[in-house]
C-alpha cells in the first residue's frame, strides 16, 4: 500500500509554458507547434530530449477507425525512464540526502512520534466516527484520496502562485503524512475484520501472488524514476510519457494498484483487505480520468496523439494494433530506474517484519 499512496523527468520533448531557449547548437530534429490554453507556442527540442524520429504530430492522422498512422517508432510524447550517469551532477544529489534527511525528521517529529506529532491525533479523530475498522479505513482513503487527487487537479493554478518547487512541497508535505496514517493503520488492523476466507494454505497461492506483487510495482512508479524531480532538486514537471510501460497501458499505477490489490486481498481475505482495495481501485479510477483531464489541457493534441495509439486496459492498444512495438523494445527497460525498483521491491518484501513492527509500535 505504501507503494500507491506515497505518491514525475529533467527532460522535456513537448512545449512548456515558457519559449525554450533557441540557443541550442544542435539543429533540430522536427519544428512543431501545440495548440495551448493560451496561445500557439512553436517549440525545439532541448539538448536532453531524446527524439527518436522526425515525426510531428501532423503525421498522426487517423483514420475512420481512430486507429493512428504514425510509423511504428514515431514519438511525440517523452522517453520514459531514461537516465544518463554523465548527466548527474554530485551537487544535486547532496541537495536530494539534504533535503530528504530533513523531510524524514520533521515527519517523523510532526506526525509520527506520538509524544510530539498530531498522527495519532489525527487516527483517533476519524476513529470515532465509527467502531467499524473498515469505515475508517474507507475514511483514511477518501481523506487521502481528496487531498491528493485535489492539489494534483490545482497545481497548474497553484504553480502559478508560488512556483513548481514550492507547490511541490505543498503537495508532498500534505500527501505524505496522510499517506503514513493510512499505510500504519492498514498494518495495524488488516486482520481484525471478518475473515471471509482462507485460502493461505494453498501451495502454490504465496507464490503465484508474490509474483503479482513484484510485477506491480513496475507499473506503480512510472512517474517518480527522477528522484531529484521528486524532492524539487529539479523542476517538477507535468509529462507527457510515451515509451516503456506506456506502451503497456497509459495508467499503469491503477494497473499496478488493481494487481497489487488483489493480491494482497486474496491473501488475506478479510473484510478491512476488501475494504482498502475497495477505496485504493476506487481513488485510482478516477485517477484515470482526472489524469486523462490535466494531460489534454496541458498538452493539447499531442495527447490526442498518445491517446489514440495507447490504452487503458493493458495490452489492449498492442492487440488492436493501435500501438507498434519497435524491434528491440526490451531495451526500453533496461534502464537504471528499473533496477533500482527491482532492488527495492526485494527490499521492502524482505523488511515487512520491520514494518510492522513499526506500525504496532505507534498504536494507531
Amino acid at each position: 500500500m505504501a507503494s500507491s499512496l506515497v505518491l514525475s523527468y529533467p527532460f522535456s520533448c513537448l512545449p512548456e509554458r515558457k519559449r525554450l531557449s533557441l540557443n541550442n547548437p544542435i539543429k533540430p530534429l522536427w519544428v512543431t507547434s501545440i495548440p495551448s490554453l493560451r496561445r500557439p507556442t512553436k517549440f525545439l527540442p532541448s539538448r536532453s530530449c531524446k527524439i527518436l524520429t522526425r515525426a510531428s504530430i501532423k503525421d498522426a492522422d487517423t483514420s475512420s477507425s481512430g486507429s493512428s498512422s504514425v510509423s511504428d517508432d514515431a514519438i511525440v510524447g517523452e522517453d520514459s525512464a531514461a537516465f544518463e550517469l554523465g548527466k548527474q551532477k554530485i551537487s544535486s544529489w547532496i541537495y536530494f540526502s539534504v533535503i530528504l534527511g530533513v523531510v524524514l525528521y520533521v515527519l517523523d517529529f510532526a506526525w509520527i512520534d506520538n509524544s510530539t506529532g498530531f498522527g495519532k491525533l489525527f487516527i483517533d479523530a476519524v476513529s470515532t466516527l465509527s467502531d467499524s475498522h473498515e469505515v475508517v479505513m474507507l475514511v483514511l482513503i477518501l481523506i487521502f484520496a481528496a487531498v491528493h487527487s485535489g492539489l494534483a487537479s490545482l497545481r497548474e493554478l497553484g504553480e502559478e502562485f508560488i512556483g513548481e518547487r514550492a507547490y511541490r512541497v505543498l503537495f508532498a508535505g500534505v500527501s505524505l503524512p496522510l499517506a503514513v496514517s493510512t499505510v500504519v493503520y492498514f498494518i495495524n488492523h488488516r486482520y481484525d475484520g471478518v475473515q471471509l476466507w482462507q485460502l493461505q494454505s494453498a501451495p502454490p497461492l504465496h507464490q503465484l501472488l508474490w509474483i503479482s506483487n513484484f510485477i506491480s510495482f513496475f507499473f506503480l512508479y512510472p512517474s517518480t524514476f527522477n528522484l531529484l524531480e521528486v524532492a524539487a532538486v529539479d523542476k517538477p514537471k507535468l509529462h507527457l510519457w510515451e515509451t516503456g510501460i506506456m506502451r503497456i497501458t497509459r495508467h499503469p499505477q491503477m494497473v499496478g494498484q488493481v494487481i497489487w490489490c488483489l493480491a494482497h486481498t486474496i491473501w488475506i481475505g478479510n473484510s478491512v483487505a476488501v475494504a482498502a482495495s475497495f477505496g485504493l481501485i476506487g481513488h485510482h479510477l478516477f485517477g484515470v480520468w482526472n489524469g486523462d483531464r490535466r494531460l489534454a489541457k496541458r498538452y493539447g493534441e499531442a495527447f490526442e496523439v498518445v491517446k489514440r495509439r495507447t490504452s487503458i486496459v493493458p495490452f489492449a492498444a498492442i492487440l488492436d494494433g493501435r500501438q507498434k512495438l519497435p524491434k528491440d523494445y526490451y531495451k526500453e527497460f533496461l534502464r537504471l530506474p528499473y533496477f533500482i525498483i527491482t532492488a527495492l521491491t526485494l527490499g521492502v518484501y524482505f523488511a515487512h517484519p520491520l514494518m510492522q513492527a513499526a506500525s504496532s509500535r505507534l498504536h494507531w
